[in-house]
């Protein structure tokens, strides 16, 4: 693991310790220089700045995949293809896309650097909090509970997209990362459990809206069912996903409910709303212009997926700020959302037929500059000018958040823990007909095949579809058998996780995953 290209690599200087900003969140960060990390975390002050580095990877605007992991995401899912100008256009996105280009070389680096960076961070934290002095007890231990939580976050990451990485719990110098061996992925979950589990107990059952964005005990429940899931622990995400949920439709012992209009559940005029468990926030007021990757905190995605040269003509069309159609919605998607002529409830909050507007006359967008074209564009991050700032470069200064974890994805997973470990069918049926029922759907028996189709349905676009074919076992048969082209090349054994990047393979002791 090369010192200069990892990200996690050993830190001297703790650059960007950041302070808290009074108008916007917990999150909202602002750089403050370099100081010595040898130095610093002398005061309760730079322990909480030290915390707060540890959230920041969370919402890096990385420059080589150009947002969070949602493009790379649903370029390899069946809901999107990876669009954009052209067949190079963002090569990293275009190799999930097609996976017959993946390669150490050519695959999303930014979801090993990124996570990592989160990894080192969250080692530091822990490591230096005992000897800070005046630091109270009770915030030695919630800082503690929040850095084990933020650790096991990036290494649930890590092992969903590489699988085969090293397990580091302390932090680490230059000699370490170059004699760094890969962990087997057991003792990394382990780890992940422990530190979710411990985390637990000393993290706030709910949080001021001046500090949203921080750790929870519903989002550690979450998180770890979540991770018991992938683990087919079919019992315990069961019953710690049940603590989360609470009574199907009603409200759970941290306030959690479903918002009653599926729509609001992603407007920025809601944020931090009733069903979100765990949230990331961007905003659309730093103004910052193109020399500011790395520290963007709006929503670079929003203008990735808007529609070229797009031209608002009538008041009743969307008011998109023109974008570069990349995820154009599939028409497996669109078609999966009709059923005997019926549109789900979910679909005009989820895709927008463009087409069928520009036939119109209410708009018009620049279809012979948008590979993939498929006349389907997203609509839960889309690119409207009302979410953009009024000065800087508006594409780069959206305040669409991204909801991670929302109940809906936890109601569905404690049904799936339900079905598929012969638990307490009744509940998983409630838990279904409750998703349903927001949106005026009637009760369907609970089976595995109801939840598969729910979830696409409820969480189209959000990030979870490929990584729900992979942990279904479903993924060659649906991503290698799409309609209207496009296939997407899922080669069983190998394309289920990412290439080790190709720069960790130099000098150190790292070795490549099967098949790359």
């Amino acid at each position: 693991m090369k010192q200069n290209k990892i990200l996690y690599s050993a830190i001297l200087l703790i650059s960007a310790m950041i302070t808290l900003s009074c108008s916007d969140s917990f999150l909202d960060v602002k750089p403050k220089g370099q100081v010595l990390e040898s130095s610093y975390y002398s005061s309760p002050d730079e322990a909480l700045a030290g915390l707060i580095a540890a959230y920041g990877p969370i919402n890096i605007e990385a420059q080589n995949t150009y947002c969070s992991p949602l493009g790379p995401a649903n370029s390899a899912s069946d809901d999107c293809y990876c669009g954009g100008g052209g067949a190079s256009d963002m090569n990293q996105w275009q190799a999930m896309n097609d996976m017959n280009q993946l390669t150490s070389a050519v695959m999303p680096i930014d979801m090993w650097n990124v996570n990592f960076q989160g990894v080192n961070y969250s080692n530091l934290i822990l490591s230096k909090l005992e000897g800070v002095p005046g630091l109270s007890d009770a915030d030695k231990a919630r800082y503690t509970a929040e850095g084990k939580f933020l650790r096991a976050y990036y290494y649930f990451h890590l092992l969903r997209w590489f699988k085969n990485v090293p397990l580091f719990t302390e932090p680490q110098t230059s000699d370490d990362l170059y004699s760094a061996t890969q962990a087997d992925p057991k003792d990394v979950y382990a780890q992940i459990e422990k530190d979710f589990t411990e985390a637990i107990p000393d993290l706030p059952a709910t949080v001021p809206a001046s500090e949203n964005g921080r750790a929870t005990q519903g989002a550690a429940k979450a998180w770890l069912g979540k991770v018991y899931l992938y683990e087919q622990k079919w019992t315990e995400a069961a019953n710690v996903l049940k603590d989360v949920n609470g009574t199907p439709g009603g409200n759970s012992q941290y306030g959690y409910s479903l918002m009653a209009n599926y729509g609001d559940i992603f407007s920025p005029s809601y944020k931090f709303n009733s069903e979100a468990v765990f949230e990331i926030q961007k905003i659309s007021t730093q103004n910052y212009d193109w020399g500011g990757w790395g520290n963007y905190k709006s929503n670079v995605y929003s203008i990735m997926i808007g529609p070229r040269a797009y031209v608002q003509n009538n008041p009743s069309a969307p008011n998109y700020l023109s974008g570069w159609s990349f995820n154009p919605i599939t028409p497996d998607l669109h078609d999966a959302m009709i059923v005997n002529g019926n549109y789900d409830p979910r679909y005009p909050y989820t895709i927008t037929n463009l087409d069928s507007l520009v036939t119109e006359g209410l708009c018009a967008y620049d279809k012979s500059q948008c590979y993939a074209a498929t006349g389907y564009f997203m609509v839960k991050f889309a690119p409207l000018q009302q979410y953009t700032s009024a000065t800087g470069v508006k594409e780069l200064n959206f305040g669409i958040d991204y909801i991670e974890v929302r109940l809906a994805d936890t109601y569905l997973m404690e049904a799936e823990a339900l079905v598929m470990g012969g638990g307490d069918n009744s509940r998983a049926q409630a838990l279904l007909d409750a998703v349903r029922s927001r949106v005026g759907l009637p009760s369907v028996p609970v089976t595995m095949d109801a939840i598969k189709y729910e979830r696409r349905m409820e969480l189209a676009t959000e990030g979870h579809r490929f990584f729900d074919l992979v942990r279904w076992g479903d993924a060659d048969r649906v991503l290698n058998h799409m309609q209207n082209g496009f296939s997407k090349h899922f080669v069983v054994g190998k394309n289920e996780i990412l290439p080790i990047p190709l720069a960790e393979l130099t000098n150190t002791q790292m070795k490549q995953n099967t098949g790359y």
